[in-house]
């Protein structure tokens, strides 16, 4: 599959509130708004990226078709990567593509990411895209209503 990343569109919100609200991926993210399924807050969300000058975002699309986001934010020498995939499409690689072009498009270092750490897929993908484990945390997990252990990767 060609994985291309472009600027979001507002026709992709649709499709990314979709992603946000399967269960199981929300299972994985673990650190998720209190309530996924609420389209003002999810809404207000995306303004507030879509607005920054500080946050590259982006619509990941597989044969041209929207199957994720991926994004840069937060403020310089701190600056964490995040991104989601439909679950449909996971296991093909499309997370990696993603993650390496959009690491391409931002050359700033060094850049965080984080995961919960159960979620093996998410922890391949970063480490195959150079991230390596810099510490580990505790912290509340919206989506499993518990807190839970978090992996902090760093790529220098």
């Amino acid at each position: 599959m060609e994985v291309v990343l472009r600027e979001v569109h507002d026709s992709d919100l649709p499709v990314f509130y979709r992603h946000t609200n399967d269960p199981e991926a929300v299972w994985m993210a673990a650190f998720t708004p209190e309530d996924p399924a609420d389209r003002d807050a999810f809404d207000a969300h995306w303004r507030k990226i879509r607005s920054s000058a500080g946050v590259t975002a982006r619509t990941v699309l597989a044969d041209g078709d929207v199957v994720g986001s991926a994004a840069v934010y937060g403020q310089p020498g701190s600056r964490e990567v995040t991104y989601w995939i439909d679950r449909a499409y996971w296991g093909r690689g499309l997370a990696t593509a993603a993650l390496r072009g959009l690491l391409a498009e931002v050359p700033e270092r060094p850049l965080y990411a984080r995961a919960a750490a159960d979620n093996a897929g998410s922890l391949r993908v970063l480490h195959k895209c150079g991230f390596r484990e810099s510490a580990r945390a505790r912290g509340y997990a919206n989506a499993r209503g518990a807190e839970i252990e978090e992996v902090v990767l760093l790529l220098s």
